[in-house]
């Protein structure tokens, strides 16, 4: 019989709305009294409801879902920050957490000083802690800012020592958030093999994204969350594809115009806020035809004291690049710092009928050869549907996975 790792039974947690639930002083209770709103005393809300799981040891399972579904909260409540209303978590071995942005880590003291701190919460000695300091400091590329106090770490470098201090002072289970999505590309595909690493060793993961690309590569198994309850458990592949299609289907995906969320954009200095989708003509729409071009009309917030350069990449439905586009590498083109929108012009893209991602990634600064700073990743920016590939007489419309990605001419003859 295989070892549990983690063991969730009826699990349940909720929340009052509007209440500050740490650290109550005298001071606080009058002011709550005096304000508070009398017509959502009795309103709560449950981020968990009656949550069952198991996670075998050396397993490594992802967690999806919308915002708001409860993923964050299961996290807290195996890491033993936040206590359950109902049901228990029961978690078998030393857990190393990557919850949100700083958790964890005192502003004040140094990288070196936060990374003793968090080995000593996980119950290591000075000696155990000492054979991998150098190997969290190489991971995390923080060499030169490692006796820096981490108030003044930028959002990225905090991901990057957090994530190195989580994954390399050996923790039996690994909970990682979304927070990945902070750091750029490269580093973020340091993290993925460091958690397949991990899991090698016979070490357990927990991996919460949006990113159903990573997902898919890194997890065998998925667990579906909405609304505080497990909607749909099973393999990555299935699980993923169903979510992608029913988020498209109901969750506003197609959409011609999609706004970020502000929790999309915490922490971050310059990034994507909208993003329209046009024919030509200037029509917004999501639904194209294989031969039409599509044009995209962004708009960014925030501040930026340097160029920078833009990517795009088209996902098919199971997660695979079809293709890709690059100011800078393709056309050498840079925009100031003023710059606030952007129009991009794709096409005539010659896919196959099927519904299709266009992610978005923010460069700063001149590109070098394998480095590639990126400030922002907008992952899921918008959904476009080619909805006629057909230029042959039998009007036979070509499907994307049965008929490939790419409509290329060809022609048969006898010789």
């Amino acid at each position: 019989m295989e070892e549990i790792a983690i063991k969730v039974v009826n699990l349940s947690k909720k929340y009052k709305i509007g209440e500050r639930v740490p650290y109550k002083t005298l001071r606080e209770e009058i002011i709550k009294f005096f304000k508070r709103d009398r017509k959502k005393e009795n309103e709560y809300i449950w981020a968990l409801k009656d949550v069952s799981l198991e996670i075998k040891k050396g397993e490594i399972v992802g967690i999806i879902g919308p915002n708001g579904a409860g993923k964050t909260t299961l996290l807290k409540i195996l890491s033993r920050i936040t206590e359950p209303t109902d049901g228990y978590a029961e978690v078998y071995g030393r857990v190393g957490s990557l919850l949100e942005v700083g958790v964890g880590f005192h502003p004040e003291l140094t990288g070196r000083e936060n990374i003793y701190l968090n080995g000593a919460m996980l119950g290591m000695s000075k000696k155990e802690i000492d054979k991998k300091f150098d190997q969290i400091v190489s991971f995390a590329e923080i060499e030169k800012f490692i006796d820096t106090p981490v108030k003044h770490y930028s959002s990225g470098m905090y991901v990057r020592l957090a994530f190195s201090v989580a994954a390399h002072l050996e923790p039996e289970i690994l909970l990682v958030d979304e927070v990945l999505a902070v750091g750029d590309i490269s580093f973020q595909q340091k993290c993925l093999g460091k958690m397949d690493q991990v899991t090698k060793e016979g070490r357990t993961v927990l991996f919460v994204s949006h990113n159903m690309s990573a997902i898919r590569s890194l997890c065998k198994r998925v667990i579906w969350l909405e609304n505080g309850k497990i909607k749909k458990e099973g393999d990555a592949n299935s699980v993923t594809i169903e979510y992608e299609e029913t988020f498209l289907k109901y969750g506003g995906g197609l959409s011609p115009e999609r706004v970020r969320k502000n929790e999309e954009i915490k922490n971050k200095e310059f990034y994507f806020k909208k993003v329209g989708i046009f024919d030509e003509k200037g029509n917004q729409k999501i639904a194209f035809k294989y031969d039409e071009k599509i044009v995209l009309n962004i708009e960014l917030e925030g501040k930026i004291e340097e160029k920078f350069h833009i990517v795009f990449r088209i996902y098919d439905k199971f997660g695979t690049m079809v293709f890709a586009g690059a100011s800078a590498e393709f056309f050498n083109k840079y925009f100031t710092p003023d710059v606030r929108k952007i129009k991009i012009e794709i096409g005539p893209t010659n896919l196959t009928k099927g519904t299709y991602r266009i992610e978005l990634l923010l460069r700063k600064g001149k590109i070098q050869k394998f480095e590639r700073d990126e400030i922002d990743i907008w992952d899921n920016a918008c959904f476009f549907e080619i909805i006629e590939c057909s230029p042959f007489e039998t009007n036979w419309q070509m499907e994307s996975g049965r008929d490939g990605i790419f409509l290329i001419p060809s022609k048969f003859e006898e010789l």
